[in-house]
C-alpha cells in the first residue's frame, strides 16, 4: 500500500468526518426525545399506546438499518413525503439523520425503560404520598434519576451511531465512507482510502470510548 497517493485528499476525509459527527449528534438528540416518548408510551396503562410503542420498537429493532434508509429515502417520496433542502442542509442529510434517529430511538426507548425500572419503587410511592401526581412524579423524580443511570449507555449508543452512519453513504450523505468513495475514484485505488476511513472510525470510537469510561468513573464517585 502506498498512502502517499492520499496526499491532498485528507482534507476530503476530514470533511466527511465532520459530517459523520454532526449527523450522529443530531440523530442522538432526536432519538433521545423520541426514545423517551416511546418508553413512556410503552410503560403507560393505556393498551393502545403500549401496543403501538411495542410494535414501533419491534419493527425498528427487527429490520436492518440499511433497509430502513432505503425505505425512507426512496420509498417515502412515492407516497408524497419528500425531504427538501433547508438552506445549506441537503435533503440527503435530513433523510439520513431521520433514518438514524428513528432507528436509534427504538434502542434508546429500551435503554430508558431499563433505567426507569432501575429506580427504586419507593421513589414513586414516596412522591405519590406527598401529593405529586403520576406525571409530575415521572417528570421531577423518576426520569431525572433514570437519565443519570443510563448516561453511559446513551454514550455507547452515540458510538454505535458513529459507526452505523457509514450506511448513509448509499444515499449520498457526505460522511466518511462517501468521501472515501470520492477519493477512490480520484486515485484509482480502493485499499488506501478505505483503510484511511477505517482508521478515522477507529480513532473516533476509541476517543469516545475513553470519554465514556471517564463518565462512568465520575458517575460512580457521585453515587
Amino acid at each position: 500500500m502506498d498512502f502517499s497517493i492520499l496526499n491532498g485528499y485528507y482534507g476530503v476525509l476530514m470533511e466527511g468526518t465532520k459530517y459523520t459527527i454532526l449527523v450522529s449528534l443530531v440523530s442522538l438528540v432526536v432519538g433521545f426525545v423520541l426514545g423517551l416518548l416511546i418508553c413512556l408510551m410503552k410503560m403507560s396503562n393505556f393498551k393502545v399506546l403500549k401496543l403501538l410503542s411495542s410494535a414501533y420498537v419491534q419493527i425498528l429493532r427487527g429490520t436492518p438499518l440499511f433497509v430502513q434508509v432505503f425505505i425512507i429515502y426512496f420509498g417515502l417520496p412515492q407516497v408524497g413525503i419528500d425531504f427538501p433542502d433547508i438552506g445549506p442542509i441537503s435533503s440527503k442529510f435530513i433523510a439520513g439523520a431521520f433514518a438514524l434517529s428513528i432507528n436509534s430511538s427504538a434502542y434508546i426507548a429500551e435503554i430508558f425503560r431499563s433505567g426507569i425500572q432501575s429506580v427504586d419503587k419507593g421513589q414513586m410511592e414516596a412522591s405519590r404520598s406527598l401529593g405529586l401526581g403520576y406525571a409530575d412524579t415521572m417528570r421531577f423524580v423518576i426520569v431525572p434519576q433514570a437519565v443519570k443511570n443510563v448516561l453511559p449507555a446513551l454514550a455507547n449508543e452515540f458510538i454505535t451511531l458513529v459507526k452505523e452512519s457509514s450506511v448513509l453513504s448509499v444515499i449520498g450523505t457526505q460522511e466518511i465512507m462517501f468521501k472515501a468513495g470520492i477519493v477512490v475514484t480520484a486515485v484509482y485505488s480502493p485499499m488506501e482510502p478505505y483503510v484511511a476511513a477505517a482508521v478515522i472510525y477507529l480513532v473516533l470510537t476509541t476517543i469516545l470510548s475513553k470519554l465514556v469510561g471517564i463518565l462512568e468513573k465520575k458517575l460512580a464517585k457521585s453515587n
